[in-house]
């Protein structure tokens, strides 16, 4: 049971890792398109998170950047 984890969990890796990178381009995006002033900080410090997330390899620690940027958005 624990081999068939290990083959999975890099493909989990991967999948959070590409959701990372798509959720950075959606908060430069964002960012790109002149938000509300009560969102721009949210989303400058979630994009800062998320790229130091990304470079460090902690993709869960992204992804938890990124949905803080879709809170602040409203999505």
């Amino acid at each position: 049971m624990l081999f068939s984890f290990v083959l999975i969990t890099p493909a989990y890796a991967a999948d959070d890792a590409a959701s990372c990178a798509e959720g950075i381009t959606m908060i430069r995006d964002a960012l790109a398109a002149n938000p509300s002033e009560a969102a721009l900080p949210k989303l400058k410090k979630a994009l800062r998170v998320a790229e130091r997330e990304q470079k460090e390899g902690e993709f869960d620690e992204c992804l938890d950047a990124v949905a803080d940027a879709r809170r602040a958005l409203g999505r």
